[in-house]
């Protein structure tokens, strides 16, 4: 069966339209019972068993309860964990033998969209063939089990979550003198986040901790930083640290309120993993990594390499390579030697270590690597067909990587969801970047609409 349903990051969309609906979760839980609780190992007590966590958006409730009814009637137990952020369920799945871990999330979207994430009994995201037979599964007809699963809450979930987190960092790391600012995106690590960095010493102020299932992401967060630089910069905090609604992205902000992304923290865990911790042997970025993130690396000699934009993509190529270190500029870090998927609390402690290592401010830490300005220009076409392959733009393309030289780069890279072909451009001198990237919109845009 072709798929219909799942994409790079599992299901996602506006709840009561299209896929996202409570009938289709009972369906999908049923579904995922039926395929998933034929899979080895995993048992409690001898039975099958799945866990259930979610954030804070209303609509969870709805398809959590969904999925409990589907799963049970497939026959599976059902560990229900209540508020937990993303990678939590990645890891509990591996503590409690699960089968699979299912999260009701839709990450850093508005509470009106919702969707589901699967993580395999090992805490990774599913391989795309057993997505196929579960979207085959969805066309079955629904019967009861002869042998219903039960239900049980995970009362310890977030307790255990909390030391899985400080036992990322080595014994005795303390935080103590420092003075922090969190902003929990009114999400999944509203009662998680605060308890980690306070149980390691730091003084913390803690926002967006107060969710109503309403206001998940909105005006705070990773995605919407200015309360956050807003707050170091009254309460004096030596930085400030941003979660995602479903906590699996990270973002900085520095004492001075400016903000520090995934590929600057990225740099500055390879750059502690290199001088303390033995090496760092190489680091995944994607295609929309800054050029000045690659170069800052070269002169560190560590090796780069760049993977589509997503998190699959990134932790594919890790894999590939034998590293333990990649992400997006999003926030999304992956460290593979301290757990299975992006962590935005881990990453957070990571960089931590790295500021209390080389005993520097973080806003001197983040100058040892300089971003380069970059502009890009999403051009929309009548037709892409064969746009980036044409002689005129191939041109265009090869001129300005000429102008460039060595010190920038230009990446043409089709919209997944819309008619559209994103111009980007990087370099060392702004106004010479604008210029590069208006050139070629210019030439594709003729072209596409020819």
């Amino acid at each position: 069966m072709a798929r219909q349903y799942f994409g790079t990051d599992g299901i996602r969309g506006r709840v009561g339209e299209g896929a996202i609906t409570p009938d289709f979760m009972l369906r999908l839980g049923y579904a995922a019972g039926k395929v998933l609780g034929q899979m080895a190992g995993g048992k409690r007590s001898g039975r099958r068993s799945i866990l259930i966590g979610k954030d804070t958006r209303v609509s969870g409730y709805m398809f959590e309860a969904a999925l409990e009814a589907g799963l049970i009637n497939a026959g599976v137990d059902v560990g229900l964990l209540g508020p937990m952020p993303t990678p939590a369920i990645a890891y509990l799945t591996r503590t409690f033998h699960a089968q699979a871990g299912i999260v009701i999330s839709a990450s850093h979207n508005p509470y009106q969209d919702n969707g589901i994430k699967f993580f395999s009994a090992e805490g990774s995201k599913l391989p795309d063939h057993v997505e196929h037979e579960i979207e085959a599964a969805l066309d079955l007809p629904m019967t009861t089990s002869a042998d219903l699963g039960k239900a049980w809450r995970i009362d310890d979930a977030a307790a255990r979550y909390i030391e899985f987190c400080k036992a990322s960092t080595p014994w005795g790391f303390s935080l103590e003198g420092l003075k922090i600012v969190l902003d929990c995106a009114n999400g999944a690590t509203y009662h998680i986040a605060p308890k980690v960095f306070r149980e390691l010493g730091a003084e913390v102020t803690a926002i967006g901790v107060s969710p109503d299932g309403l206001n998940i992401n909105l005006e705070c967060g990773s995605t919407k930083p200015q309360l956050l630089q807003q707050a170091v910069l009254e309460q004096g905090a030596d930085l400030g640290i941003a979660f995602d609604g479903d906590g699996d992205r990270v973002l900085f902000v520095d004492k001075r309120g400016e903000l520090i992304d995934g590929d600057q923290l990225l740099f500055m865990i390879a750059m502690h993993r290199q001088q303390f911790l033995g090496g760092c042997n190489g680091v995944v970025g994607t295609l929309m990594s800054n050029y000045g993130f690659e170069l800052a690396l070269r002169e560190r000699q560590i090796p780069f390499e760049r993977a589509k934009v997503g998190d699959r993509y990134v932790l594919e190529k890790m894999h590939a390579n034998g590293w333990s270190l990649g992400g997006e500029s999003s926030g999304h870090i992956i460290c593979a030697d301290a757990t299975t998927t992006g962590d935005g609390i881990v990453s957070a402690l990571q960089v931590l270590r790295a500021v209390c290592d080389f005993d520097e401010p973080l806003h001197e830490l983040k100058a040892r690597m300089k971003m380069l300005p970059q502009h890009m220009i999403n051009v929309r076409l009548a037709h892409r067909d064969g746009v980036l392959d044409h002689a005129d733009v191939k041109a265009a393309v090869s001129e300005a990587e000429a102008q460039l030289a060595d010190s920038g780069r230009v990446l043409l890279r089709p919209s997944g969801t819309e008619p559209l072909i994103r111009v980007m451009v990087e370099g060392r001198d702004s106004a010479q970047v604008e210029q590069l990237a208006q050139q070629i919109s210019t030439v594709v845009e003729r072209v596409g609409n020819s």
